[in-house]
């Protein structure tokens, strides 16, 4: 990303605050102006003293010049105070408030995109949140810095340079010629740095990847002894970053050197020029300090050039990331505008094929099904088979990469999105529980649920009592909860929403034997008179389903009644069969018996 374009996505979001940023410049302006005054103060006060010297005069007659430069000085200082603390104040509040729009516009934007976003081009978690707080912080504080240092100097530095013009055209040249030179030095190192920088920012992302990686896995990590392992993948990566940014700070070091001896050497070559100009008789004593302290005003944004590339250069390379992010509307979900007044849940898919993003091997292929509305349908097959990827599909988290798929006679990509998710309730075998109160992760269901709404919907999942024993009740923080207990939230949160389209990804998965009753007597009530796809191994939820389609490697390959498709001899034989062995069957039976 290029500075120009750097500056034309952020202006988006400093222009609402422009009045803060006209208020700097006008700080910056008087700023720049006060900055000159000690090399005038200093020239007259050493020609004044010079003369009273060469008359022959003391302190008597140089009291009035040194109650004048005092005045003037102090003077200038409680000025540069009031603008000082206005340029940080506002600059401050620049910064606050455009981190606040920029954080805010970014986490709206990839609650909008689609799911696939997530599965794609190296968009884990940990890479995300690291692209988004390294974006907002050297973008703001690039913001900051502008007003508060860069602006203020290079004002200061041009007002500079203007007056030693204006005093002697020689001198004045002398000081311009520095720039350029520094100028070069400097963005040559920001060229060979930049490289780098990338680098540190990779290794950065998966650094922070792989810490939420432990963290996430530290149950695993810890049953297989695996501890040493983690640490040394860390361990590698770590020894990477340190290297990067070693390589950074010796070249950083080198070039800040370099650029050091160039502004010595137009010191000494102002000290030069103006010494021969005093001595030629074309200049004062008092000008020799004029010039020095006006070049000091000249080459002071010189000597913070490489601090200002380093913040340029982070918010450049780490933008980059952060406005990817922002940018990637291509990635939004894409929505129809079709609302009917009902939903029924007749699905008719047809030929539909689907490769996930980033993935060279094909999921689905030519699937074939009529999900009829008011009825129960399970998909059945092994990992891998493609059931989850077909209801990913229906509740379009993505887009098939050909075929059909009609809900009620009309096709799914013309349908609200927002209006199509109100109307289908999804519960997976493992569900996300929010930081907060059971009874905000049960309303997460339907925001405007009444206490009482919530309640029933506990009831319903037989959760109820066991929070009602909690000290807190409902109000007791849901993350305490155990797995089964938290899987009932998640259906409570289902029957409060209370769609006519329910998709059950193996909603008993983590219940113990009597919770799996339990549950599966409050879905048998709520699957009265509504669509209801099942993802099950368990034989009592597939067994009654109206309808039953057997998958394997991404295809159906039998469809039909338990009845019908058992006697097939197929693959729903084999995993039925398989299901039942696995539950002892013959020995449960004689032991009911």
């Amino acid at each position: 990303m290029s500075l120009y374009q750097l500056f034309k996505n952020i202006k988006p979001y400093v222009y609402p605050y422009r009045w803060l940023v006209v208020l700097t410049l006008i700080l910056t302006l008087i700023g720049s102006l006060t900055a000159q005054v000690n090399a005038w103060v200093l020239r007259y006060t050493v020609d004044e003293i010079n003369g009273l010297v060469e008359a022959h005069k003391g302190l008597a007659e140089g009291l009035s010049i040194l109650i004048t430069i005092s005045i003037i000085l102090i003077g200038k200082e409680i000025v540069n105070s009031f603008i000082q603390f206005g340029q940080k104040f506002y600059g401050e509040k620049l910064r606050i408030y455009v981190a606040k729009d920029l954080a805010q516009s970014v986490i709206d934007k990839i609650l909008t995109y689609k799911l696939a976003f997530y599965t794609s081009g190296g968009n884990q978690p940990g890479k995300l949140q690291t692209r988004i707080d390294r974006g907002v912080e050297s973008l703001t504080r690039l913001v900051q810095n502008f007003f508060i240092d860069i602006l203020p100097l290079f004002a200061n530095s041009i007002v500079a340079l203007i007056m030693m013009f204006n005093a002697n055209f020689y001198v004045g040249l002398v000081g311009l010629c520095v720039i350029p030179i520094y100028y070069e030095v400097s963005r040559r190192q920001a060229v060979k740095m930049s490289g780098t920088r990338r680098i540190i920012r990779e290794l950065r992302e998966n650094k922070s990847q792989g810490i939420l990686g432990i963290l996430e896995s530290i149950t695993v990590i810890k049953s297989f002894i695996r501890e040493n392992i983690e640490s040394d993948k860390q361990m590698a990566l770590q020894n990477n970053l340190t290297d990067a940014q070693m390589k950074t700070r010796k070249l950083s070091f080198l070039f800040d050197g370099l650029k050091s001896f160039v502004e010595q050497i137009g010191v000494v070559l102002i000290i030069i020029l103006t010494a021969y100009l005093v001595l030629t008789g074309q200049m004062t004593i008092g000008a020799i300090m004029f010039h020095i302290l006006l070049f000091n005003n000249v080459s002071a944004p010189i000597r913070q050039l490489h601090r200002i590339y380093d913040q340029m250069n982070d918010a450049l390379i780490y933008s980059e990331g952060f406005f990817d992010i922002l940018n990637a509307d291509h990635q939004t979900e894409e929505s129809g505008e079709y609302r009917p007044a009902a939903i029924h849940g007749e699905f008719k898919i047809s030929h539909i094929n689907f490769t996930y993003p980033d993935n060279d091997v094909q999921t689905l292929h030519d699937i074939n099904m009529v999900i009829k509305p008011g009825q129960v349908t399970a998909l059945v097959g092994l990992s891998g088979a493609g059931k989850s990827t077909l209801i990913n599909l229906l509740d379009k988290f993505y887009t098939p990469d050909s075929g059909e798929i009609l809900l009620d006679g009309v096709s799914l990509d013309k349908y609200d999105t927002a209006y199509l998710r109100e109307n289908i309730g999804l519960v997976l075998q493992k569900n996300h529980i929010f930081n907060g109160t059971i009874e905000e992760n049960i309303r997460y269901g339907k925001p405007g649920a009444t206490f009482e709404e919530v309640v029933e919907a506990a009831k319903k999942s037989y959760i109820h009592d066991q929070i009602v024993a909690f000290e807190n009740g409902y109000q007791t923080s849901a993350l305490a909860l155990s797995g089964g207990q938290q899987q009932k939230i998640a259906i409570a949160r289902m029957f409060l929403k209370n769609p006519p389209v329910i998709f059950l990804d193996e909603p008993t998965a983590s219940l113990d034997a009597v919770s799996t009753e339990q549950i599966k007597n409050s879905l048998d009530a709520i699957k009265v008179d509504r669509t209801v796809i099942i993802i099950s191994h368990s034989i009592s939820q597939i067994i009654d389903s109206d309808q039953i389609y057997a998958m394997k490697d991404g295809r159906v390959v039998e469809s039909g009644t338990h009845d019908e498709i058992y006697h097939q001899n197929g693959t729903y034989k084999e995993i039925f069969d398989a299901m039942a062995r696995s539950l002892n069957i013959d020995k449960i039976s004689k032991t009911l018996e």
